[in-house]
């Protein structure tokens, strides 16, 4: 009893502190939380808590702030997340909903997220390895221009602006697609890299010129969909919370720009049986993200890509984890569609 009682007064000076930013007390535990004791069994629970390394005092207050081990067992404790609100369920739907492609839709799940949560929003462009090559389309614009389109089976999307040496009739360029789409339909985009120059393969009706550029610019497509990437929203809510890293924000800042690092993060978390991966402090492995908090979560079908948010160690664990499991959810239904 006595140790649960001392988790009840854990999880509240962790609720208080994320709250105020200000020590807790005693005083105002028993006056803010049902806690169903005296001040004086509060202190003595207070006392054994930061012999265990889960409370500390700074300076010389009277009040006790929570410490990385014991923001960690805090959130272990956490049994079922609070679901979002309605409001907050029809945001992301409408959001989503809304996305014409896969970029945008990502670019709107990080906003979205960063809304939520009030911290930085990251989500792993999904991993293009398994993708496919869905459509092409070539489209003239002008004397001298070529739109041509990519669709790949996981939804993404991109083009490129052609500059040809003549005019192409509708004709001539839906020729050109059907035989692209009849020759690479299908493959990898992965395969794709280096061998759509097999000129052999390409008929004779078609003007080399025009195919050269083509096959280029699709081969640079298939290039670019192989880059990891990661895309991110809020990084100004760090500003709002620059007290919460004792030193510098300017080394969270840095680790954020580069990319390489939060791809590493990305890839050694390891989720709970909540679906979630959460690093508090010195866990997360890098330095300058000692005074950071990570949580993360796979979205889409492969399993390897994350989202999550990242902010200091004083962050509201259980509406952000809530969140983070709700947007992936989410993305994954509709990307599966």
């Amino acid at each position: 009893m006595s140790e649960l009682r001392r988790l009840d007064v854990l999880r509240a000076i962790v609720e208080d502190y994320v709250q105020s930013r200000e020590p807790v007390g005693s005083k105002a535990l028993r006056e803010r939380h049902n806690l169903g004791v005296s001040a004086a069994t509060i202190r003595n629970d207070m006392a054994l808590l930061e012999e265990e390394g889960l409370i500390a005092a700074p300076h010389t207050s009277s009040g006790r702030i929570p410490t990385e081990k014991g923001y960690r067992r805090f959130v272990d404790e956490i049994g079922e997340l609070k679901p979002l609100s309605r409001a907050e369920r029809e945001a992301i739907n409408k959001i989503l909903d809304s996305s014409q492609d896969l970029d945008e839709m990502l670019h709107s799940t990080v906003r979205l997220l960063a809304r939520l949560t009030n911290q930085v929003a990251m989500i792993q462009v999904p991993h293009y390895d398994t993708a496919e090559l869905r459509n092409l389309d070539l489209v003239g614009l002008g004397a001298r221009q070529v739109l041509m389109v990519m669709i790949a089976s996981n939804g993404t999307v991109d083009q490129r602006m052609l500059t040809v040496s003549r005019p192409y009739s509708d004709e001539e360029l839906n020729d050109l697609k059907q035989w692209l789409l009849n020759s690479f339909g299908g493959h990898r985009l992965a395969d794709l890299v280096g061998p759509l120059g097999n000129e052999g393969a390409i008929p004779a009706r078609h003007e080399a010129p025009l195919v050269d550029s083509v096959l280029r610019a699709l081969e640079e497509m298939a290039q670019a969909a192989n880059v990891q990437r990661i895309v991110m929203a809020g990084t100004a809510n760090l500003a709002r919370v620059e007290g919460d890293f004792p030193l510098s924000i300017t080394p969270v800042l840095e680790a954020l720009e580069e990319q390489v690092v939060l791809l590493k993060l990305f890839s050694e978390l390891e989720a709970d049986s909540r679906g979630l991966a959460v690093a508090i402090g010195t866990e997360n492995h890098y330095g300058q993200l000692s005074d950071a908090a990570v949580i993360a979560t796979t979205y889409s079908t492969d399993q390897r890509s994350k989202l999550g948010v990242l902010g200091p160690t004083r962050m509201n664990y259980s509406s952000s984890m809530a969140s983070v499991r709700a947007v992936a959810r989410y993305l994954s239904k509709i990307l599966a569609n």
